[in-house]
């Protein structure tokens, strides 16, 4: 754990389909980095993290920097995908409507957003070489110098979780775990960290629906089983979504001999 951090972790101990589970100290996952405390940042320099992606968008790094422990290198991978910044899709589709536009007419504007299936369909449908690259960076991963990846996004659940959910499915993780590692993100975030993304929206003067509650916070199952299904109906399985975006079948088998062991 990282302290300050409410949604990082690491995904080795998810269940096989073959048995056994994935390995430890691998591939992690978190929300913004920007709130680690000192604690926290001191735990992370001792950690096998050396490769950080960040899928933000400029706008979102800009307003919420990273915090990384200054003891040691780190290589940071920017690749920004703009499904799954909710407050942008949020304040573009209020805004477009004109500056004056009524709470009740924002209401409608923002029920209009697609769900968040919906969303990650948007998303894996022109992101296939961005996840491929994270599935090369993960395998190229050794234990025998800090350099394991950490994927993280803003609340470390949309995009994050898609390509937790690709790279844990491509190594031959349980459907079942893989759901389950996905929805823990909504249960991480209640509380606390959702209660003041809520209070955010609010003061931008948009009105908390119950799509735009969902787009922000939470993670239910059948976002992530939709989007699954949407890659294997497209490209058979995850597998071959990953081959369509440039990963090869020597990295597909080194991606699993280092995550799956």
């Amino acid at each position: 754990m990282i302290d300050g951090l409410v949604n990082f972790r690491d995904t080795g101990g998810t269940p096989l389909a073959s048995g056994g589970v994935t390995r430890h100290g691998v591939l992690f996952r978190s929300e913004a980095l920007g709130r680690a405390t000192p604690a926290g940042l001191q735990a992370f320099a001792e950690s096998p993290i050396g490769v950080v992606v960040d899928f933000r968008t400029d706008r979102e790094r800009a307003h919420t920097p990273d915090l990384l422990p200054d003891t040691r290198a780190f290589r940071i991978v920017e690749l920004s995908l703009l499904e799954g910044a909710v407050s942008e899709l949020a304040k573009d589709a209020v805004g477009a409507a004109g500056p004056d536009v009524s709470r009740d007419a924002a209401a409608i504007l923002l029920e209009r957003l697609p769900a968040l299936g919906e969303l990650y369909v948007a998303m894996l449908s022109h992101a296939a070489e961005s996840f491929a690259h994270v599935a090369r960076l993960v395998a190229a991963s050794r234990d025998e110098e800090p350099s394991a990846v950490l994927v993280h996004c803003t609340a470390g659940k949309d995009r994050t979780g898609i390509a937790t959910a690709l790279l844990l499915d491509a190594v031959g993780a349980t459907r079942e775990a893989i759901v389950a590692d996905y929805t823990a993100s909504g249960r991480n975030l209640a509380g606390p960290w959702a209660d003041a993304v809520l209070a955010s929206i609010e003061r931008h003067n948009m009105p908390v629906t119950p799509r735009l509650r969902e787009l922000a916070t939470e993670t239910p199952a059948e976002a992530i089983e939709h989007a699954l299904a949407w890659v294997e109906s497209q490209h058979d399985s995850v597998a071959g979504y990953l081959r369509s975006g440039g990963l090869s079948d020597a990295e597909l088998t080194t991606l699993r001999s280092r995550l799956a062991g």
